[in-house]
C-alpha cells in the first residue's frame, strides 16, 4: 500500500532571548510560534479497525504533540542554561513564571531539533516523522526532514 504524509498544525505562545547575539533578539522578547507536524506511514487496511484508513489518528497525533511540545513551550520563557540568563530565569521562577531551561541557544532552528527528538519518540510503530515547520514570524520558519537527518 502507498505511503501517506498528513500534516497538523499547532500554535503557541513562546518567549525567548537569546544571550550574546548581536542584534535586538538578545533581549527578552516573544514569538507566536506555528508548528506544522508531518508524519509518514501506510493508512490502516484492516476494516475492522476503528482507525480502518487512518496514517494517524489525527487525534492521536495531536495529544502527542501537546504532550510534547505545545503545553510545555505555551507561554513560557524559553532560555540557555549555560548563560547568565540563568539569573534572569531563576528570579522568574521565583516569581511564579513558567520558564524552561535547555542546553542550546533558543533559536528557531534549534528549537525545531529538540522538538522532532521528542516527538519521535512518541510516535506509535510504523509512523516515522516526515518533518517539521516552526515558523516564528510571517516570514521566517525553520525546518527539519528526516531524509536530511539520516545518521
Amino acid at each position: 500500500m502507498a505511503k501517506i504524509r498528513i500534516t497538523k498544525q499547532f500554535s503557541f505562545e513562546t518567549g525567548h532571548a537569546l544571550y550574546g547575539y548581536d542584534g535586538k533578539c538578545k533581549n527578552v522578547h516573544g514569538h507566536s510560534y506555528k508548528l506544522s507536524v508531518t508524519v509518514i506511514g501506510t493508512p490502516i487496511a484492516d476494516s475492522t479497525n476503528v482507525k480502518y484508513g487512518m496514517v494517524i489518528d489525527f487525534t492521536d497525533l495531536k495529544y502527542i504533540v501537546k504532550e510534547e511540545v505545545v503545553d510545555q513551550f505555551d507561554h513560557a520563557t524559553v532560555f540557555n542554561k549555560n548563560t547568565p540568563h540563568l539569573e534572569l530565569a531563576n528570579e522568574l521562577k521565583e516569581r511564579g513564571h513558567h520558564v524552561i531551561l535547555v542546553d542550546y541557544q533558543p533559536t528557531s532552528e534549534n528549537m525545531v531539533i529538540d522538538f522532532a527528538e521528542k516527538i519521535q519518540k512518541r510516535l506509535p510503530a510504523g509512523i516515522s516523522l516526515f518533518s517539521l515547520r516552526l515558523q516564528e514570524t510571517d516570514t521566517s520558519f525553520a525546518e527539519w526532514f528526516a531524509s536530511d537527518n539520516v545518521i
